[in-house]
């Protein structure tokens, strides 16, 4: 047994198999690169779902870790710390926002944004206690704590872990008339992703983005945008909603916030909003240590040259046009997506998601699959333009069978 199958081998013997992993052990990184414990090189074409946006060892990121902890890493809320105010001051600016409430976990963040809006629809706009409602879209991915997967549509997500949290109205994505259908006085949000990424990187149609805008503009309702995959450079723009120039009255962040470094997460929004919230009504340990907010500090500094947004833009129009001349030809069904984000629905007769990405691995290149026929691509923003045309190469290959 070599060294790869006793790790394998004892994860499956002493991990709780909620994930079913590609049969590959890591040992290091750089770069858009990963090495395994065989010393097998292999291309990370999805950039930890974006957490790894910049990626892999990042020399600032990890510069500025270092520095951190050499000073202090965590007091916990109980005390102020002086990264704390850099950070919030920061982040808020790039949201074009007041206040950010920092947590660690992208569903941490979700939970958070779901406590704001009803705390400030009870509150602020007047909804009868207990009686809050938040309209979601089908096929959403937020998570999966109990409350999160409340409103999920998603079957495996949701089996044996009733009962369910009320509160929430599911709509189709994309459908316009169906959401301003479900808005009535008792709506305190809407919370949508700007792009659906678990579901396969799902596009909304275009102007839905402007229109939810105006919807819950007009009807006194909270925008809240979960920008944890999208954002922060992924689609060529710092938000996925950037490109209809809209802005939610609530940005949910996290993945890339923490560069792959450590976990960050946030919520960003106005005062009116943020400033529903009182001391002892919701925390974290964890959130916004110094250790997380000096990194963060890095990752927003790296946002605020444009590069990685101009990188993400260029290279994304590269691979959305290769990717294109692939439908149609038997191998490719359709492929989605904008910037370094691409969902390939791959043909059922040259196997599944699952098959193909197995494949991709033995020719060196690491994809992941959702939804049974389709894999996501998503490097991270460093890679080159070679690297990224070698990758897309092995996926040819793997078509041609």
């Amino acid at each position: 047994m070599n060294a790869t199958e006793r790790s394998i081998a004892a994860a499956e013997a002493h991990g709780a198999h909620n994930y079913h992993p590609l049969p590959v052990v890591v040992a290091t990184a750089e770069g858009a690169w990963l090495t395994d414990v065989e010393g097998r090189r292999y291309l990370d074409m999805l950039a930890g779902y974006s957490a790894l946006n910049f990626g892999h060892g990042n020399r600032r990121l990890l510069d500025a870790a270092k520095a951190q902890l050499e000073r202090v890493t965590l007091t916990s809320r109980a005390f102020h710390h002086d990264r704390f105010a850099d950070f919030c001051t920061e982040l808020a600016e790039l949201c074009g926002k007041e206040m950010v409430l920092p947590m660690n976990t992208g569903a941490e963040a979700i939970e958070t944004a779901v406590k704001t809006a009803r705390k400030w629809g009870y509150r602020v706009k007047g909804v009868p206690d207990g009686r809050a409602k938040i309209i979601v879209a089908n096929n959403n991915f937020h998570g999966r704590t109990t409350t999160i997967i409340s409103f999920s549509t998603d079957a495996e997500a949701r089996a044996d872990h009733g009962p369910f949290t009320p509160g929430f109205e599911i709509v189709p994505y994309g459908d316009l008339a169906a959401l301003e259908s479900a808005v009535d006085e008792h709506t305190v949000a809407v919370l949508l992703e700007p792009v659906q990424g678990e579901a396969g990187v799902l596009m909304p149609p275009p102007g839905y983005l402007a229109g939810v805008r105006r919807l819950t503009a007009e009807r006194n309702v909270l925008f809240i945008a979960d920008e944890i995959q999208s954002g922060l450079g992924r689609t060529g723009r710092t938000f996925a909603c950037d490109h209809e120039d809209v802005v939610p009255d609530m940005y949910v962040l996290g993945k890339a916030l923490g560069g792959g470094v450590v976990p960050v997460s946030a919520v960003v929004a106005s005062a009116d909003v943020l400033g529903v919230h009182r001391p002892g009504e919701h925390g974290s340990t964890f959130g916004g240590n110094p250790l997380a907010c000096a990194v963060a500090l890095e990752v927003i500094a790296i946002l605020k040259t444009g590069e990685f947004q101009e990188r993400a833009t260029r290279l994304g129009e590269h691979l959305h046009h290769e990717l294109g001349l692939l439908v149609g030809t038997g191998a490719v069904e359709a492929v989605r997506g904008r910037g370094l984000w691409a969902g390939v629905d791959i043909a059922p007769s040259l196997g599944t998601g699952r098959e193909v990405s197995e494949r991709l691995m033995e020719r060196g290149v690491l994809v992941k699959d959702t939804h049974g026929s389709t894999i996501r691509i998503a490097p991270p923003l460093v890679i080159s333009k070679e690297d990224l045309d070698w990758g897309l190469e092995q996926l040819r290959a793997v078509l041609a069978g």
